[in-house]
C-alpha cells in the first residue's frame, strides 16, 4: 500500500513539473529572441508566440507555433502514458491528467502564473478521451476557419468534449473533466471578457 501512495505521489509531481515547463517562452526566447511574457498578450501558449514571432518572421513563427503546441500537448500525455504502461490506476491517472493542466496554468516556474492550458488540456484528454478529443478538433479547426477567433474556437471545442463526454463515456467520473474545464475557462476570463466587448483579436 505505502509503495501505491509513493508512486502515486511521485507521477503527481512529475506530472506537475512536466505541465509547468513554459515551452513557448523557451523557444521563442532561444530562436526568435523575443519575451512573450512582455509582448502580445503576455500568454505562453502558441497563439502568442505565433502572434508575436510573426511580426519579425513569419516563416519561424509558424515553426515555433506548432512545436509549442506540440510540446504543450505531450507534456501532459507523455506522463499518462506511461502511466498506463505502469498500470496505474485510473482515479491516479485522471489525478494526472488534472495536475498536469494545473501545472501549465499555474507554472512554479513562473511564479505560479502560466499559460491558458488548452493544448495540454487537449494532450490528456486525447489520451484518456480519444473519441471526444477527436470531436472536439474537429470543432475547434471549423470554428476557427469560420471565426478566426483562437480563443473562442479553444472554448467551444471544449465545452463539446465535456458534453460529449457525457454520451460517450457516461460511465466515468466527470469531476476531473470539469476541473479542467473549470481551469481553462478560468484563465480565459480576460478573453472571455474581450469577446463580450468584441475586442478580441482575431488569428490571420
Amino acid at each position: 500500500m505505502e509503495s501505491i501512495a509513493q508512486t502515486n505521489l511521485t507521477f503527481y509531481i512529475v506530472a506537475y513539473l512536466m505541465g509547468s515547463i513554459p515551452f513557448g517562452l523557451i523557444l521563442a526566447k532561444v530562436f526568435a529572441k523575443v519575451d512573450i511574457k512582455k509582448e502580445g498578450s503576455g500568454n505562453i501558449g502558441a497563439t502568442n508566440v505565433l502572434r508575436v514571432v510573426k511580426e519579425r518572421d513569419p516563416k519561424l513563427a509558424k515553426k515555433l507555433g506548432a512545436i509549442t503546441l506540440l510540446l504543450d500537448a505531450l507534456k501532459g500525455a507523455v506522463v499518462l502514458l506511461v502511466a498506463i504502461y505502469l498500470d496505474v490506476p485510473e482515479p491516479t491517472l485522471w489525478a494526472i491528467a488534472v495536475l498536469a493542466v494545473v501545472g501549465h496554468c499555474f507554472s512554479i516556474f513562473l511564479f505560479f502564473e502560466g499559460g491558458k492550458g488548452v493544448a495540454t488540456g487537449l494532450g490528456v484528454t486525447a489520451v484518456m478521451l480519444p473519441i471526444e478529443t477527436l470531436i472536439a478538433l474537429v470543432t475547434w479547426f471549423v470554428v476557427g476557419k469560420l471565426l478566426k477567433i483562437s480563443s473562442l474556437s479553444s472554448l467551444i471545442a471544449l465545452v463539446i468534449l465535456f458534453v460529449s463526454s457525457f454520451y460517450i463515456s457516461p460511465d466515468i467520473t466527470h469531476t476531473p473533466i470539469a476541473l479542467i474545464t473549470f481551469f481553462i475557462f478560468y484563465k480565459h476570463i480576460p478573453n472571455i471578457e474581450r469577446l463580450i466587448r468584441g475586442e478580441e483579436k482575431k488569428v490571420i
